[in-house]
């Protein structure tokens, strides 16, 4: 039950409906227990012969009485007891979504999504399950089989005696059983995450898999991983099944035992004919706990195993995070200055970034530009604190960057990644993702800026057309010019391009740069890029080369030089008038 504690809070917020339900299911089984003892008084009454119409009809209405309360408070319990669980089962659900949030993108790089949404989906149904139907049986076994066997010790403490002699195997078979069946079901869970990130990535990349005609080996790999799933289900099946049977038999020992016992004592007439009828009543009552039991058991051991592996997760501690002494008043406004960073993989290789320093003034529009694995995103990525930089390294306006609240740091930044990611909804929810308050004029004077619009105005239903997944209704140009009509929706004080205009086409690409000309006018801008035009648009061109610095200039200069940035650049010219012909 450890493995539980995680639900304290919400246990705690749910606790009045959770004791009102309790105390609904305690009433059921009280009124369950009485319902014998009514049928033991008629029969007595029918076997002496000593009843009338009137009070036969009595015995009846007390029945009608007790089921008709059994029914109310048993539609309460569940209406209580479940309805917790559900909002434990929302709240669960929530905490989980915002601690993934919360994770740094490292995270995400070892962890399969497939595994998360078994996590969000699976894991989290079965802890539900758990605190609903568990916690029900658990209790309604303890209530009902103390009560059960009060009832019953009241008729005849020796009948009692032999009819509970085979719960001692109960309790054994159930600690036999039930650290297996948590440890088959965890290993289940693992099965059913891989499965499902196998059907997420096959799905996610159809178009590669239909490219390649790799389709039947796409279905061979989920049918391996379905028959692991199925196999492994049918161990906890197996397992399970075993389980239920044993249960099910020592019951059924217990009533073979009370008939041959009970029937003797009444035929010798030292109970009656009633509480024969009764006590036989109360035995086929105390089945259902013996047998809740093994469901009770089943249940929270799957939950258990399911809550074991969501624990792990809120374990995880975010690498990056607020500071302790964060400043909540300080925002950055434009200038950015970096002291001697220098950053290694960790796998002891060449260093991502080495002793870079650069004084970035308020309102510059700066370009970076070098090879393939110069360094370039990953300074763009500490500069947003996507990846984590060393302390004392980079500095906005003077002020740490740790020192600066991680929303407030991000949201003073316009920042177009290299990677373009769309969501599944509309252009205008698209575009207004970083700003949700924006108006229809905002939204497309962005688009306008990003030199989207137009196009945008073509499609069926104009800005509120829905894109597919990841955006893949557009072309990739259309993404990024979306992406960046994002960024520039948010109006940040400084604006970060990270090669956000690889896809556009050179005509689009010199217009793009029209519109943002004003619009940078007063913000600091970092733009990286392959291209030409933005270069002779910079006031200043930072070129790496091997994670340092190796050349720094305007256009002019660093051509004159006739270093790596002059090199680069005749390759890139080279290049575009290819393209142009």
């Amino acid at each position: 039950m450890k493995s539980f504690k995680t639900l304290k809070e919400d246990l705690i917020k749910n606790k009045w409906r959770i004791l009102t339900g309790l105390a609904a299911l305690l009433i059921v089984d009280v009124l369950q227990l009485l319902i014998p003892r009514v049928v033991k008084h008629a029969i007595d009454d029918l076997t002496s012969g000593d009843i009338s119409p009137p009070r036969l009809l009595n015995y009846g209405l007390q029945i009608l009485i007790l089921a008709l309360g059994i029914g109310g408070f048993r539609y309460v319990w569940r209406y209580l007891l479940l309805g917790a669980s559900r909002r434990m089962e929302k709240a669960l659900r929530e905490r989980l979504f915002l601690h993934l949030q919360a994770l740094s993108p490292s995270y995400f790089s070892r962890t399969k999504i497939g595994d998360l949404m078994a996590h969000a989906i699976n894991d989290v149904e079965a802890v539900r399950m758990a605190t609903a139907l568990g916690l029900v049986f658990i209790v309604d076994t303890i209530i009902l089989g103390i009560l059960t066997i009060f009832f019953m010790v009241y008729i005849d403490p020796v009948l009692t005696l032999y009819a509970v002699l085979p719960m001692p195997l109960i309790t054994l078979i159930t600690l036999l059983f039930s650290r297996r069946i948590h440890d088959r079901y965890e290993v289940l869970q693992k099965a059913f995450a891989h499965l499902t990130e196998r059907v997420r990535e096959s799905i996610s990349g159809i178009r590669v898999v239909k490219a390649y005609v790799q389709e039947e080996m796409e279905k061979e790999k989920l049918s391996c991983l379905s028959r692991d799933y199925i196999e492994k289900n049918v161990s906890v099946t197996r397992l399970w099944g075993m389980f239920f049977p044993l249960l099910l038999f020592l019951s059924n020992l217990s009533l073979a035992i009370v008939l041959f016992l009970g029937g003797k004592l009444t035929i010798l007439q030292k109970i009656s004919t009633g509480d024969f009828v009764a006590f036989m009543s109360y035995l086929g009552m105390l089945a259902w706990p013996m047998m809740a039991l093994g469901w009770a058991i089943n249940v929270i051991q799957r939950g258990g195993a399911s809550m074991d592996r969501l624990n792990r997760i809120f374990g995880e501690v975010p690498e990056i995070s607020d500071d302790p002494e964060a400043l909540s008043s300080v925002l950055p406004k434009g200038r950015i200055e970096i002291r001697n960073l220098t950053v290694s993989p960790g796998n002891g290789g060449a260093p991502l970034l080495e002793d870079i320093h650069l004084n970035i003034h308020k309102g510059e529009r700066i370009v970076i530009v070098g090879r393939t694995g110069a360094g370039k995103t990953v300074l763009c990525h500490f500069l947003v604190r996507m990846l984590e930089p060393p302390k004392d390294s980079i500095f906005f306006d003077g002020t740490e960057i740790h020192r600066i609240p991680l929303k407030g740091l991000r949201s003073s930044i316009g920042f177009v990644p290299q990677d373009t990611f769309l969501f599944s909804d509309t252009i205008r929810e698209n575009i207004a993702f970083g700003k949700p308050g924006a108006t229809l004029e905002e939204i497309e004077e962005a688009a306008r800026i990003a030199q989207i619009h137009d196009e945008m105005m073509e499609f069926p239903a104009g800005i509120d057309t829905v894109i597919g997944e990841k955006g893949i209704t557009l072309s990739g140009g259309q993404r990024q010019r979306v992406a960046i009509a994002r960024a520039v929706l948010m109006n940040a004080p400084i604006f970060i391009l990270d090669d956000g205009l690889s896809s556009v086409d050179i005509q689009t690409e010199e217009k793009i740069l029209d519109g943002l000309e004003k619009f940078l006018k007063g913000k600091t801008s970092i733009l990286i890029t392959h291209r030409i035009a933005p270069l002779k648009r910079a006031d200043r061109i930072i070129v790496l080369e091997k994670g340092r610095v190796a050349e720094m200039g305007d256009h002019g200069a660093l051509l004159s030089r006739d270093g790596i940035y002059a090199k680069l650049y005749r390759e890139r010219e080279m290049e575009e008038e290819l393209e142009r012909e």
